[in-house]
């Protein structure tokens, strides 16, 4: 799984981890007498004095609403699994010990997401014979090193990044990049199958701003260059020398740091960056003009 939880998302999580085992717990409640309630013991694997984990210690976390009442209310959105009261996805599917993100309704992480699966593309080409990619042999594999604005591959969902494994059935594993665009070339104008396999080189933090609306990192011509102390994106594992591919599942590559930045500023409190690391990034994008992946490259907001 590519799409990381957040330290944030794992605090709320203890907390409702600890209702969901108490909700379990058997036993007859004592009867109500004159003399003082006796303390009840804890249910086994609830350490602590008391039952819950303090909410209080959420209230100010970073500066953001994380109070009982604002819990319930953002739970609320989420689905429940049958029969149990904790919401789908907390420890399940995601491995023993493994958080979802609690903010993982979000529209924007949800376009973030990054599937180890594979999908199967129907592409058919435009006017002029044309998909709209542009492809790059890396280690064996095929990758979208271009994806065009407004392209049949661009409203089909393909990102940059992506590795194609086939191409109208046949393997593409070994296959140069002049091969694979031979290929496109000749393929029907109306049916071409492709099957891609989602950004493998990439990954996905989920981040959450401060009060002020920052989370804690400077970038330069898109590459992340430092942390800030105890930010979000230190605490959640945001790398330097990693360049921003993605802000919210938006393709950002290639967009001057101005327009990068209006991006994040008018991002939600709960974001995700999509990010490569330095050298195989360059690397794929290795003779291509800056002004290229400007004008050409696909930069909407993708559906969900």
């Amino acid at each position: 799984m590519s799409l990381y939880p957040s330290l944030e998302d794992l605090k709320v999580d203890k907390v409702i981890k600890a209702q969901a085992q108490f909700s379990q717990t058997p036993g007859p409640m004592p009867a109500i007498t004159g003399g003082p309630y006796p303390p009840q013991p804890a249910p086994a694997g609830v350490s602590g004095s008391t039952l819950y984990p303090d909410l209080e210690e959420l209230g100010d976390y970073m500066g953001l609403a994380l109070n009982g009442d604002e819990v319930q209310r953002d739970l609320a959105l989420v689905p429940a699994a049958d029969g149990v009261g904790v919401p789908v996805g907390y420890g399940v599917g995601y491995g023993v010990g493994m958080v979802q993100p609690v903010t993982g309704a979000d529209v924007g992480i949800r376009r973030a997401d990054i599937r180890p699966g594979l999908r199967e593309i129907i592409l058919c080409k435009d006017q002029d014979g044309r998909v709209g990619l542009r492809l790059r042999a890396i280690d064996n594999g095929v990758f979208l090193q271009l994806v065009q604005a407004n392209s049949p591959a661009a409203l089909a969902g393909l990102r940059f990044g992506d590795q194609v494994l086939q191409i109208n059935g046949q393997n593409c594993a070994g296959w140069s990049a002049d091969k694979s665009h031979k290929a496109l070339k000749a393929a029907a104008e109306t049916r071409i199958e492709l099957v891609v396999r989602d950004r493998p080189f990439q990954r996905t933090v989920t981040m959450h701003k401060d009060s002020t609306g920052h989370v804690g990192f400077i970038y330069k011509s898109g590459k992340i260059t430092s942390l800030a102390k105890d930010g979000s994106a230190a605490r959640n594992g945001l790398l330097v020398e990693h360049y921003i591919c993605e802000v919210n599942g938006q393709n950002v590559i290639g967009l001057k740091d101005a327009q990068i930045k209006d991006i994040l500023t008018t991002s939600p409190s709960a974001m995700t960056i999509t990010v490569m690391p330095k050298f195989i990034y360059e690397h794929m994008i290795k003779r291509m003009s800056t002004g290229l992946l400007r004008s050409a490259m696909d930069h909407s907001v993708p559906e969900v």
